[in-house]
């Protein structure tokens, strides 16, 4: 059923959205007259690499500079990226990664491989046991990823620090609870989020308190307090030993 829910919706989203992709295509390339598309190797299901589609938001060859992270005030961002990475239009063609089943509507973000999935601990290998989503709790949690990093010294080791806990564990959450009716929650949700984050974040809250999260996930998914560097999951016994 999940399958099959993912093809519907892809099929159903490229076709509504097709020409607001090719008004943001046009627009892309009449910067530098370069494609409008950035094509990324991720690591999906079981550890495979697959090439994850995205409108470019940044200058060309961004990706060879060394950063992982991006932050919002990363000058890689082009004036018209800022406008389609504030409203995500900049993930719709991951749509066309679903429909041929590299990823799924809702699952854990797929991550890079390098200072990405090679620095997974034995816990947060269990991401990689679905197929990546384009949006899931923490999409929706962390959905200002960008303002966290802004003016960081160090995005990539601040993300680690800051935002990947939390990123996994929310990950971990949804693995060892999916459904078809949690997926069409969060696709609401992360919907709802353009329009009214507070009310997105409640929905969380909600989900939350369903799935019997732990109190310190739901205590940092509200948003409300200064993010602090954690261990990731599976390092917290490495972490109490020292």
């Amino acid at each position: 059923m999940k399958r099959l829910f993912d093809i519907l919706v892809a099929v159903l989203g490229l076709a509504l959205t097709l020409p607001l992709l090719f008004t943001a295509c046009v627009l892309i390339w009449l910067q530098d007259f370069a494609s409008p598309f950035y094509i990324a190797p991720r690591v999906g299901q079981n550890g495979k690499t697959f090439k994850m589609i995205k409108l470019r938001s940044m200058i060309l060859k961004a990706d060879k500079l060394g950063i992982s992270s991006t932050s919002a005030s990363d000058r890689r961002i082009t004036p018209i990226g800022k406008a389609i990475r504030s409203y995500k239009l900049d993930e719709i063609p991951q749509l066309w990664n679903v429909l041929v089943g590299e990823m799924s509507l809702v699952g854990p973000r797929p991550n890079v491989q390098h200072k990405g999935v090679e620095l997974y601990t034995e816990v947060e290998q269990r991401l990689l046991s679905v197929k990546p989503g384009i949006t899931d709790l923490a999409s929706i949690v962390f959905s200002d990823e960008g303002e966290i990093l802004k003016n960081s010294r160090d995005p990539d080791l601040d993300y680690n620090q800051l935002i990947r806990p939390w990123k996994s564990r929310l990950g971990l959450l949804y693995v060892e609870n999916s459904s078809l009716a949690l997926d069409i929650k969060l696709i609401f949700l992360t919907i709802l989020a353009v329009i009214s984050r507070e009310k997105a974040l409640t929905g969380v809250q909600n989900i939350l308190n369903e799935l019997g999260a732990d109190e310190r996930i739901k205590r940092v998914a509200k948003r409300q307090e200064r993010l602090t560097p954690f261990p990731p999951p599976g390092a917290e016994t490495i972490v109490m030993a020292r």
